[in-house]
């Protein structure tokens, strides 16, 4: 699979996955004061309310960053990415631009190795 490839299929499974989020819970995400992430209609997105443990309140403002919207963002990011790095496997990233973090980030979505 090539660098492009990649980046494609990366961009293809985030789109997805942020669309689905979307449609059951859509950004954005606020933390309230009780440690609930709720979305844009009020449902709850991820609850720590019932723990005292501050490493089980570590991931809040994460979650509730990382919204559907980031996701699709994300997904143009990787899509644009695809598109101007489009070059073999020896040139990716050598141009400059964001080809070489925005192919790390691909194959962390894709759970691949280089």
């Amino acid at each position: 699979m090539t660098p492009t490839d990649e980046l494609r299929t990366a961009a293809a499974t985030l789109r997805s996955n942020a669309e689905a989020a979307h449609r059951a819970s859509p950004g954005p995400w606020t933390i309230t004061e009780e440690r609930v992430i709720r979305c844009a209609d009020g449902m709850i997105v991820a609850d720590r309310s019932s723990t005292e443990h501050p490493a089980e309140h570590a991931d809040l403002p994460f979650i509730a960053a990382m919204d559907p919207t980031v996701g699709l963002a994300l997904a143009d990011w990787l899509e644009e990415a695809a598109r101007q790095e489009a070059y073999t496997r020896a040139e990716f990233g050598h141009r400059g631009g964001a080809g070489v973090h925005a192919l790390a980030i691909a194959r962390a979505i894709n759970g691949s190795q280089p």
